[in-house]
């Protein structure tokens, strides 16, 4: 574990959006299946933040599922999103996505190369990872 590397468990095909979407694009991709509820977001192909779907919940509160309530078109991501988030590089082991998702601050880890987004991991991932590899 120690020397397996992050590529081996993140997710590669990462949605992300960018500060100046609306709440609405956030709402679409939410409600998507299989979908990781940790959103990247980028600006001019770099990590500024990223999206939780609580963040996305205690700002819409009491909006309701249609899309034409107003929050959904007047806030935007760079409103509600995490700044300077954490994050790994593609150097990094399961072992380091490890320890860091298992102190609870972190749910998912985006993960970078040269600056770009290329990967995503969650606490699901590795647990996945460990089932598929542990029987």
């Amino acid at each position: 574990m120690k020397t397996i590397s992050i590529k081996e468990v993140m997710t590669k095909n990462v949605v992300c959006v960018n500060p100046e979407q609306q709440l609405l694009d956030v709402k679409h991709i939410y409600e998507k299946d299989k979908f990781h509820h940790h959103i990247p977001v980028e600006e001019n192909g770099k990590l500024v933040g990223m999206v939780s779907l609580i963040d996305f919940m205690y700002n819409i509160s009491g909006a309701g599922i249609s899309d034409e309530n107003a929050v959904y078109k007047e806030r935007k991501v760079k409103d509600i999103m995490t700044q300077k988030p954490f994050y790994l590089t593609t150097k990094a082991t399961i072992e380091d996505v490890s320890k860091a998702l298992s102190k609870g601050n972190y749910h998912a880890v985006p993960v970078l190369e040269n600056d770009r987004i290329v990967g995503i991991v969650s606490t699901a991932d590795l647990i996945k990872y460990f089932l598929k590899n542990a029987l």
